[in-house]
């Protein structure tokens, strides 16, 4: 079995201390930040800019995650096909032109909503390139007994931007107005970029399999998901997570402008909240898997927070508005330490030569399900409007960690032994039945 020179370079020392890895974070904090004011920046251009209506808000949400739905599968065949630096770095700079030409078009007078649709589409689609190209590439860049702390810094990372990216987006917003706001994301992609350009470890080329079709390679990705019963339910329960999420996000502006009357400003404060409790949880990822279990702590935290979900529809005017704010940073903490514990294990199984597949696979399985919950958002909050569609995520939040606790994961403390080094060779993984 062989070892990645990143993985030998970094042996010995936490991720931190690892030059490259820290290229890799700063980038992923440009990137975070930037996209975290686009969340508010967008859908606030379609519903002030643009007078759009819930049910066009709502396929905003779900133009910007299709790509998961459509391309997610053969994303994972193409990327284990290539070196992932170099595709991280285009994906980057695609999405900086494509968001960049909003306040361009705004300048002029010429800002559309199909526009707006086009420009979410395109960045979809590089955002499924580089989320697969970047979960693959972390295993190789540092070694197993890492991964937890690596990924625990990268949510740190992200629930730090969240922190600081919707209070910022709402606060430019105010200054600027939505689209200029959005040159903030194109910067935040730009800076992506040129952080990866520093990392000097480079992969080598991937030795493409003889008379293996694109066909093939995805089944075999799709096969590796299926047929392990961990994550199976995994995906199960995190594909019903995202659904509701996004039926959320298509529809919280709308409520939180509209029904409860909140400025720009406050809308990003508003949105902070689920990020302060993003960054908790990455902060207490590491201890709590410890304390607990890794396995124990993937059902948990989806068991005890999702609950807190029903205080979204009771929030209302003024000081009862932090109901909503208090609801998102308890979910969202669970979310973040659910996808710490997850998500190594994921990486930590998984042959090396098996990694794109795995994770496009995965991210088909679980973020395929958020153009749709998108779409469902907004019939719901067009038909019925948007505190009836609040409702509806909320009670389903209640349904994420079914999954996880009618499986084996209900009954084990710490998840079994993982397979190969994820920079080895390929070989069969654990719990494969037949």
């Amino acid at each position: 079995m062989t070892s990645s020179p990143g993985i030998s370079q970094a042996a010995g020392s936490g991720p931190l201390r690892n030059r490259n890895f820290r290229w890799l974070l700063s980038g992923a904090a440009a990137s975070h930040i930037g996209t975290q004011v686009t969340l508010v920046a967008m859908p606030l251009a379609a519903v002030v800019e643009l007078d759009a209506p819930a049910f066009q808000v709502g396929m905003l949400t779900a133009a910007e995650t299709a790509a998961f739905l459509f391309i997610g599968l053969p994303a994972g065949a193409w990327v284990d096909r290539v070196r992932r630096l170099p595709l991280l770095i285009r994906a980057d700079l695609v999405r900086m032109l494509a968001v960049g030409s909003v306040p361009l078009s705004a300048a002029f007078g010429v800002l559309t909503m199909t526009q707006l649709y086009l420009v979410a589409l395109v960045t979809g689609i590089a955002t499924v390139l580089f989320d697969v190209a970047h979960q693959s590439y972390l295993p190789w860049l540092l070694p197993r007994e890492h991964l937890v702390s690596g990924n625990g810094a990268l949510e740190t990372t992200r629930s730090a931007a969240h922190v600081a990216g919707p209070g910022l987006g709402g606060a430019l917003v105010h200054l600027l107005g939505a689209p200029a706001a959005i040159l903030a994301n194109a910067a935040g992609y730009l800076l992506s970029a040129l952080c990866l350009r520093g990392i000097r470890l480079r992969e080598p080329q991937p030795e493409a399999a003889p008379g293996v079709s694109l066909g093939a390679q995805i089944k075999e990705g799709l096969t590796f998901v299926l047929r392990h019963p961990l994550l199976r339910v995994i995906a199960a329960s995190t594909g019903v997570a995202n659904f509701f999420s996004a039926m959320l996000v298509s529809v919280q502006t709308v409520f939180l402008v509209r029904a409860l009357g909140l400025a720009p400003s406050v809308l990003g404060l508003m949105l902070s909240a689920e990020a302060v409790g993003g960054l908790a949880g990455a902060l207490c990822a590491g201890w709590i898997s410890r304390a607990v279990g890794q396995a124990r702590t993937i059902w948990l935290a989806t068991a005890v927070s999702g609950p807190f979900a029903l205080l979204w529809p009771l929030a209302g005017p003024g000081a009862a508005a932090l109901w909503f704010a208090l609801a998102s940073a308890v979910v969202f903490f669970g979310a973040v330490v659910y996808n710490v514990a997850q998500v190594s294990f994921r990486q930590l199984l998984c042959p090396g030569a098996l990694l794109g597949r795995m994770n496009a696979t995965l991210r088909f399985m679980v973020w395929g399900t958020m153009p749709l919950g998108a779409l469902v958002g907004g019939i719901v909050a067009g038909a019925a409007g948007p505190h009836a569609a609040v409702w509806v995520c909320a009670a389903g939040f209640l349904l994420v960690p079914l999954p996880l606790l009618l499986s084996p994961l209900r009954r084990m403390r710490d998840l079994p032994a993982p397979g190969p080094d994820p920079a080895g060779e390929a070989t069969a993984p654990p719990f494969v039945t037949s």
